[in-house]
């Protein structure tokens, strides 16, 4: 279960023949297409590393029992529910900029961000903005609850351990998930926070790039770093590095 969904998928692509194209155009049915399936992705992710650390807690406090209790009818009937929720979620936030009338034709973003969507709406967006608002912070709320909930164990557990060898591989087991929830709900809850708190478009895209582009780029990098081979490899990689700057220097050096 070491992944997630990943949304860069609805919005790069697009961004990317923009620049190439020198075109800033999207139809209506690409533009709700691509706010569907980036609501959707971004719901899949806050469920699916909610069941990571559900899965890690299992994993680090009941080891012997890790087969038994996490078989392969109960992850796919998480994976399952994750995607149905997810899909209710998007639907729902669709349907309901569906209602809305005059939306301007100019949306001053990347792309077609769900509240930048709603902003721009000539009609009453009352009911939009409670739903966004309720759902997020509904949403973002149980499945931050969950993953402390299994932290908190998982703490509980280590405390409990007499081998520090063993702690330490618990710990790296747990670092690299921590980072990609941290960066996620970080940058994610920033961007709709920020979005309340002013108006500025230029701000929101600002904020919106590094939650849709930048943070999923580390994530491979982060679960990567797990690997002892990947690691050797950076090691090396750096080692030389500081070998070809000596080099360098030296022979600038030279008279």
């Amino acid at each position: 279960m070491d992944g997630c969904a990943d949304f860069t998928s609805t919005t790069v692509p697009k961004m990317l023949v923009n620049i190439q194209t020198k075109s800033k155009v999207i139809t209506y049915e690409g533009c709700i297409s691509q706010m569907y399936f980036y609501v959707f992705f971004v719901g899949l992710d806050n469920f699916i590393l909610t069941v990571m650390a559900y899965d890690r807690f299992v994993a680090i406090c009941h080891p012997l029992h890790y087969t038994v209790i996490m078989n392969p009818w109960l992850c796919g009937m998480l994976v399952l529910v994750s995607w149905i929720l997810a899909s209710l979620n998007s639907l729902l936030e669709t349907l309901m900029v569906l209602r809305l009338s005059c939306i301007d034709l100019e949306i001053p973003h990347f792309f077609c961000e769900l509240k930048q969507m709603v902003q721009l709406a000539c009609s009453d967006t009352f009911f939009n903005n409670m739903l966004l608002y309720f759902v997020t912070v509904l949403l973002a709320s149980c499945a931050l609850a969950g993953i402390l909930y299994s932290y908190s164990k998982i703490v509980s557990c280590i405390r409990g351990m007499s081998s520090a060898q063993g702690k330490y591989k618990v710990f790296s087991t747990c670092v690299s998930h921590l980072s990609v929830v941290s960066l996620f709900y970080c940058t994610g809850l920033g961007v709709y926070l920020s979005s309340a708190a002013t108006h500025s478009s230029h701000s929101s895209a600002v904020a919106s790039v590094m939650y849709t582009v930048v943070t999923p780029m580390l994530n491979p990098f982060i679960y990567s770093l797990r690997n002892k081979d990947i690691k050797r490899a950076l090691k090396r990689f750096i080692g030389m590095a500081a070998v070809q700057e000596t080099i360098v220097l030296g022979v600038q050096k030279r008279p």
